[in-house]
Order: structure tokens, then C-alpha cells, then sequence
């Protein structure tokens, strides 16, 4: 299925989703027994809308995914992305309507809690399940998706709740020690739903019937004798997580450092049940602008639709595949690196040795989800340079406009489907992060003095010099002992300042050839002009 070349550089590579995999690999030396599937999960709690965490871990489980069918020469594999919609809600979202309605079923689980969008779904985690879903699917991800709700209330976990019943005392062994005194007092594996109120209970459970799943408890004052099967009872959290791993056979599922300390416990309490601990990876947090965590209820984030506003698909992937085990930086200032990197990366593909392809994270991206075209495709302008030109035009930039500009510099490439999207997301970040914030400042006399060069040599040039020509002329200028600047970087530094409004930009030879050489020329009279 896969070339060998490809397999034997494969394993020896040191990209962290072939390093991953590589733990599937010695995991099953000689593939899963009976060539059943090895299942790779990812977890989401339907509390609130999909998020850039949630999509992060689907996309970098996959990633590791697609490794392992390499190392393996297509074994078989599966993807489930579970929702834990038995959850109970613990806690108002701001971002829904009807709080009232909200506050009244606190407690209950998040699937029967009534819609509060009225979007016509079953309840608010069938709804926001189906926005996890539609999520998932815009970005083509393979994968099977299971509801904590369907397993629990159809019986399918029924066996495994057993089991956890009948491992009771050691589950409490592993657990009671981590908790507080008083948490001690309450804890319970098992949180039955009361009969009464519909109430997910944090209650102490005395086990009566481990095969039967008899328990008893007090609810609201009296002693009460359930089942737990059939979606009577849900399981807390660790529990919980490992006895999903145990019914469902999870092979590998990664998870954020916050996590840490549940891994450990759970997989221990998987190991009691007499299952295995999946494989594991445990990534780093997200930051924001101010080193500070990123927090759902702060809001000091980025949402993958603001990402998408101002950036790209591929670049948020690119983001998201390097370096997991270090922690990132999530705001828009970091996206229009990200979206030149992501093209740097893809551009190279076809230059480079299998071993580098290998290391090269666009090479992942693109097999993500079964795409395999694009290698070396390049962008026909960059996107800093697109942002340096709507930021020239400031608020009268618009998408014809700079598709003007940009055909006028190489004919047609505003078709280009890429550069005609990242268009679009130029304008929206010049508007809302650039212009607001450009200030041109005088030129120093020096400075004037090599702007004057610059404009004589521009208004001598024949109308097809070559960007690269131009390029090397405005670095003679600033290498010229007339002027007497420190460093070239100080000379580039005035012609964004001057030019431009702001302390960073692009080539220059290029910028002129995408905005003209006339329209540069009046950037150099204003700028003499102050």
C-alpha cells in the first residue's frame, strides 16, 4: 500500500506524530490481534460550542492516526470522537438564551435539558452535538461519532457499569486518596440520576448488586434502591473516562496538561477493570497575548471563526501541528505568520529529500484527511505583502481593489482560489488590527536624502523591471556611506516608518512591483513632504 522507501523513513523519523505512532507500533508488535482496527479517541464535553481545543486535539489525533497506517502499511484504524453528553451541567454558559430555563435544570445531564436555541433538537447537548458534527465535517475529518447518552441509555456500557460495580473497592482505594477530607465524605465512582428530580447525584453508593447494577443511596431524605443500567446513573469524570477506554478499547487519546493528574488515575482504575491504558499524549495549553491561559469564561482567546476571519484553513493547521508539547500563543497577531509559514513549508515539498518531507508539517496536513495533492504549490503573493498593501490603501482597500493590484503584478492571480480568499482576510485584519494603528513619521535628513535617491532611480527605470532588480537597487541605497545609516536593517527600517507606518514590512523591490512604481513615488512625496 505504501512505498517502502516511505515506511522504513517513516520509522526513523523524529516528527512527533511518527513518534507517537511509534508507540502503537511497539504497543502491537505484530498488529492488533485478529486484525481488529486500532481506535484512536478524542473527548469533548457538549457544555458549550465546539472550540479551536476541540478541534486541535481531532486534528493532531488524526495526524498521529494517519502515521501509524504508514509505519504499518495501511492497518486498519478508527477515529472515535466521543461526546460526553451524560454529563451534568454544573454551570449557566453565557453564550445561550433562556437562562432561566437553563438555571431550573442544573444538575441534570446535558442531554435532557431542553434546546434553548428552540433549533428543534432533542436537547441541548443533541444540538450542540450536532454543531460538534457539522464542525468536524467542514474540515473533512474521518471519523465515527459516539454520544455518551445513546451508550448509556440503549445499554451498551451496561456490562462495563458492572464491571465497575464489582471493582468498586479497588476504584475507591485508587481515588479516595487523591480528595479532600470532605470530598471523601461524598465521593462515589458511580453518580446515580435521581427517579425524582432528574438530578445527576453526588451521593455516597453502597453497592447491593454488582451483576444486577443494584445500588443504594439516600435521595432528598430517603433510602432509595436503584439500577444503574439503561441511563440510570453516570460514571465521575475519571471513572468514567476509564471505563470508555475499557468498553470501547481506546488504544490512544491524547489530552492537555491540565489533565495530567486524570490520566494517572484513570488509568489506573482502567487497569483494575482489566483493561489497558491507551497510549498517550499530554500537549500544552494555549496562551494568550499576555502569557495568560486561555479561559472560556475570560473570553481571552481566539475562536477558530476569528482565526478564519483573518487567516486561513491550512494556516491554523500549520499552528496547530508544531511543537504540542510547548505552550502556544493563540491571538490574531500571531496569524499572519502563521499563514506565510504554512506556504513557505508547502512550496519546498518537492525540493526536499523523503526524510525531510518527512519532517516538513505541511506534508502532514496534507494527508490529514486523504489529500495528497498540492505539494509545492506557492501562493502567487505573499500574505504580508497583501497586508502591507491594504494597509497602504487603509480603509478604502477593498477585495477588487487589491485584486487589482495583484493582477496587475502577475496577471490572472486573483483567481488563484487561496489568494483570492486570503484577500478577503487581509482587508478584515488591515481594518480591524493594521489601520488603526499606522502612524508615517517624518523622515530624519539622512533619511530624505536616500528617500530623494530612491525616487530618482524609480523614475528612471523601464516600466518591466524586475522586482529582484528593484530590490537590489533600494539595498545599494542603503548601503551607500552618503547616507550614513548604522546597518541596512536601519534603512528598512525608514522606509517602513516613512513609507509604510509601521516598524516592520516587506521586500521592497517587491512591494513596488505590487503597488506600482507611480504610486510609489507619491508615497516618497508625502513622506519628503512632512
Amino acid at each position: 500500500m505504501f512505498d517502502d522507501a516511505l515506511i522504513e523513513a517513516a520509522r526513523v523519523s523524529k516528527a512527533w506524530p511518527f513518534q507517537e505512532a511509534m508507540k502503537l507500533v511497539k504497543r502491537y508488535p505484530e498488529g492488533k490481534p485478529d486484525g481488529a482496527a486500532v481506535v484512536f479517541e478524542t473527548g469533548y464535553g457538549p457544555s458549550g460550542l465546539p472550540h479551536i481545543g476541540t478541534f486541535q486535539e481531532v486534528l493532531r489525533t488524526t495526524l498521529v492516526r494517519r502515521a501509524y497506517e504508514i509505519l504499518t502499511d495501511g492497518a486498519p484504524t478508527r477515529l472515535i470522537a466521543f461526546s460526553d453528553d451524560m454529563d451534568g451541567l454544573r454551570k449557566v454558559p453565557d453564550n445561550v438564551p433562556h437562562h432561566e430555563m437553563m438555571q431550573a435544570n442544573l444538575g441534570k445531564p446535558l442531554s435532557r435539558i431542553p434546546d434553548p436555541f428552540n433549533a428543534g433538537f432533542q436537547s441541548f447537548a443533541h444540538h450542540n452535538n450536532a454543531m460538534l458534527r457539522d464542525f468536524l465535517d467542514r474540515y473533512g475529518f474521518d471519523y465515527e461519532f459516539v454520544a455518551a447518552s445513546d451508550r448509556y441509555n440503549h445499554g451498551d456500557f451496561d456490562a462495563a457499569l458492572a464491571r465497575v460495580l464489582e471493582k468498586y473497592s479497588a476504584i475507591m482505594d485508587i481515588m479516595l486518596p487523591t480528595l479532600r477530607a470532605e470530598r471523601q465524605a461524598t465521593y462515589s465512582p458511580v453518580l446515580p440520576i435521581s427517579e425524582r428530580s432528574g438530578v445527576v447525584l453526588q451521593v455516597p453508593v453502597e453497592v447491593v448488586d454488582a451483576a444486577a447494577g443494584i445500588v443504594r443511596f439516600e435521595d432528598e431524605g430517603e433510602t432509595v434502591e436503584q439500577c444503574i443500567f439503561g441511563g440510570k446513573a453516570k460514571l465521575q469524570w475519571k471513572v468514567d473516562w476509564a471505563m470508555r477506554w475499557y468498553a470501547l478499547g481506546v488504544d490512544y487519546e491524547m489530552c492537555g496538561k491540565d489533565l495530567t493528574d486524570s490520566v494517572t488515575q484513570s488509568g489506573r482504575i482502567v487497569r483494575a477493570l482489566g483493561g489497558r491504558m491507551p497510549e498517550n499524549m499530554i500537549y500544552e495549553l494555549f496562551l494568550d497575548e499576555n502569557g495568560e491561559k486561555i479561559s472560556k469564561s475570560k473570553g481571552n482567546g481566539l475562536t477558530i471563526d476569528e482565526w478564519l476571519r483573518y487567516g486561513s484553513e491550512e494556516s491554523l493547521g500549520l499552528y496547530l501541528f508544531r511543537e504540542p508539547k510547548s505552550a502556544k500563543s493563540l491571538h490574531a497577531g500571531i496569524v499572519p505568520r502563521a499563514v506565510d509559514e504554512y506556504w513557505q513549508f508547502r512550496s519546498k515539498i518537492p525540493e526536499q529529500p523523503l526524510e525531510q518531507q518527512l519532517g516538513n508539517p505541511v506534508w502532514h496536513l496534507l494527508r490529514a484527511n486523504g489529500n495528497e495533492g498540492g505539494d509545492g504549490d506557492n501562493l502567487p503573493v505573499t500574505y504580508g505583502l497583501l497586508l502591507n498593501l491594504a494597509s497602504v490603501l487603509g480603509t478604502e482597500a477593498t477585495a477588487e481593489s487589491l485584486g487589482e493590484y495583484v493582477d496587475n503584478y502577475i496577471a490572472g492571480a486573483s483567481k488563484d482560489p487561496h489568494l483570492a480568499r486570503l484577500i478577503d482576510t487581509a482587508i478584515n485584519y488591515n481594518r480591524d488590527f493594521v489601520a488603526p494603528t499606522l502612524h508615517k513619521r517624518a523622515p530624519e535628513a539622512n533619511e530624505a536624502e536616500a528617500l530623494r535617491a530612491l525616487d530618482a532611480y524609480l523614475a528612471g527605470i523601464p516600466a518591466d523591471t524586475s522586482a529582484e532588480d528593484m530590490q537590489t537597487a533600494v539595498y545599494e541605497i542603503g548601503k551607500d556611506e552618503a547616507f550614513a545609516f548604522e546597518s541596512l536593517r536601519h534603512w528598512f527600517k525608514a522606509l517602513y516608518e516613512t513609507l509604510l507606518g509601521s516598524a516592520q514590512g516587506p521586500r521592497m523591490g517587491s512591494f513596488i512591483a505590487l503597488y506600482g512604481v507611480g504610486n510609489t513615488r507619491k508615497l516618497i512625496a508625502e513622506a519628503l513632504a512632512r
